[in-house]
């Protein structure tokens, strides 16, 4: 890993510890939400929910990982009262966390955006390990790049990394763009609602239709979740 630069101010140590704790907040207090919610949603997207808690879970995991790293890395103290001074404790900062946490839960995202777009069994497996292996690979191929310290180097693997990056966005594009067209066929519309949360984002298609009953041409539409 790399090491850490000296010279940080009270105020950028603090605005990191404040940020990392904010964010153990949402995404544990996220989890439970989700969690909670699971008996108010449609059997179908139960799986679905119940991911997204899995991925906010892995993540405030992560949070509390990088929380203590932090705070291990530094030493803050004020000497005859003045002002606070932030120095190296010679431990090291483990940016690591950051990628295994994408590990994990950027495969899970995808995978949860291919179960609530309602594909046949066979195509939904197929869609869930390829773009999950793709994934999982665009963001190891990431943190070689990351450790480096030569932009060379760094501009090197992200160039690696956006091959399967560009092989996800595709295959998620053709697949999306054919599943508007047979909705428009049927009649049913299907918005794209984004769901963003810290580090990643994840576009959710979720078709409006009649409680029980499927979308015809014709017929009063509301939202089935």
């Amino acid at each position: 890993m790399a090491p850490l630069p000296d010279g940080f101010s009270y105020a950028e140590w603090n605005a990191t510890y404040n940020a990392l704790s904010f964010g153990i907040a949402a995404m544990g207090s996220a989890t439970i939400f989700f969690w909670l919610q699971l008996p108010n949603v449609t059997k179908n997207y139960r799986t679905a929910l119940t991911i997204t808690g899995i991925v906010t879970l892995i993540a405030t995991y992560h949070y509390i990982r990088i929380f203590n790293s932090w705070s291990e890395a530094f030493t803050v103290a004020s000497k005859d009262g003045g002002d606070y001074t932030v120095q190296l404790t010679g431990a090291p900062f483990n940016d690591g966390y950051r990628y295994v946490d994408w590990l994990l839960t950027v495969p899970l995202l995808l995978i949860e955006l291919i179960l609530v777009m309602k594909l046949p069994q066979a195509e939904t497996v197929s869609l869930s390990w390829k773009l999950g292996l793709a994934s999982a690979l665009m963001v190891a191929l990431g943190y070689p790049g990351e450790i480096q310290e030569d932009l060379s180097v760094r501009w090197f693997w992200w160039c690696l990394s956006m091959i399967p990056f560009c092989y996800v966005v595709f295959t998620l594009a053709c697949r999306l763009g054919r599943g508007h067209k047979q909705a428009a066929v049927s009649g049913c519309s299907q918005p794209c609602v984004c769901c963003a949360i810290p580090d990643r984002a994840v576009l959710v298609h979720l078709p409006l239709c009649v409680h029980g009953e499927e979308c015809r041409p014709g017929r009063p539409r509301g939202h089935h979740v």
